[in-house]
């Protein structure tokens, strides 16, 4: 599934799941559906108020989301997306706005530095021995299309795309043999960064979230589509210049591992957000910082495109 946090107009955020040319109110279908079964509510794990209570919700809320969105497919097919809408089951995409997929993650987003060799290297750096993490605040979380501010306490603003897992299945001490049965999904992050502050601080969480500094989406992939996440292209273009150009494969300590190591003596929760790290191409690297009106578009195989825009204070 391609699931979406979105808004139509000026209603409360839904959670839907995107498809050509339409997105289908999960929650909506789901109430659609108990009606024509006769039922005065869906089942437990059917109602899908946000992204986290679906994660949250397991395997029921999963299944009951698929038997939600097969009915959707089903009503689009039979009556169209006009159909949809009219039944309030869905909308027509270009007439939505989309959220991050977790507007706001239940606690800081978990990220590891340097986990490509080709970009430690271009930082003047070694290879670490053992993943190195740091974190971004929640409330630095932004929309797709969303505007990244260049805040004037910066004058090197830079960008990172990156693979971010999501968390489906708590777990401590987890097995690096099972850590990918832990995952819900996978989306983008943009890792923002202000380097001057993260050089000035000497440590990364100032330089890295501040508002705005963490892009994400469009859409959060679930798990059973994307079964080997070491297989993805990923891209970074700044006004359609490809900076960033890597594969997942590429990555030191790989997904399964650095959950594995992130959750030795640490419980991961459902709707935890990690983002796996940069390849090379950052612009401290090659002297090309944002500036106010560059437009940023991070891409990774089999997720989408995430473009934001860079924006005076």
């Amino acid at each position: 599934m391609r699931l979406v946090t979105y808004r139509k107009g000026s209603a409360n955020p839904r959670v839907g799941a995107l498809t050509a040319d339409a997105v289908l109110d999960l929650g909506a279908l789901a109430v659609d559906l108990a009606r024509e079964r006769g039922l005065a509510r869906p089942a437990p794990g059917g109602r899908f108020g946000t992204m986290l209570e679906l994660i949250a919700g397991g395997d029921d809320a999963r299944s009951r989301a698929r038997e939600a969105l097969e009915h959707g497919l089903a009503v689009w097919k039979r009556e169209g997306v006009d159909g949809l809408a009219a039944k309030k089951l869905g909308a027509p995409a270009a007439k939505i706005r989309l959220e991050a997929p977790i507007p706001r993650p239940p606690r800081n987003v978990f990220c590891l530095g340097r986990n490509y060799m080709e970009h430690a290297a271009e930082r003047g750096a070694e290879a670490p021995a053992h993943p190195v993490y740091f974190t971004k605040a929640p409330e630095c979380v932004l929309a797709p299309g969303g505007k990244i501010v260049h805040h004037p306490v910066t004058q090197e603003l830079d960008y990172e795309v990156e693979l971010a897992v999501v968390i489906g299945a708590a777990g401590r001490d987890i097995p690096r043999a099972g850590a990918l049965g832990h995952v819900f999904g996978y989306t983008i992050v943009n890792d923002v960064t202000a380097r001057d502050l993260q050089k000035r601080h000497g440590q990364w969480f100032k330089g890295k979230s501040l508002d705005t500094f963490c892009p994400m989406g469009p859409v959060l992939v679930t798990a059973d589509e994307i079964p080997d996440p070491q297989t993805l292209a990923l891209t970074l273009r700044v006004n359609n210049e490809t900076r960033q150009s890597s594969h997942t494969s590429k990555m030191i300590f790989p997904v399964d591992e650095c959950i594995a190591v992130l959750s030795q003596g640490f419980t991961l929760l459902p709707g935890d957000v990690i983002a796996t790290g940069t390849p090379e191409g950052v612009g401290a690297a090659l002297g090309k910082f944002l500036k106010a009106g560059d437009r940023v578009e991070a891409e990774i195989e089999k997720i989408g495109v995430l473009a934001n825009w860079v924006i005076a204070p």
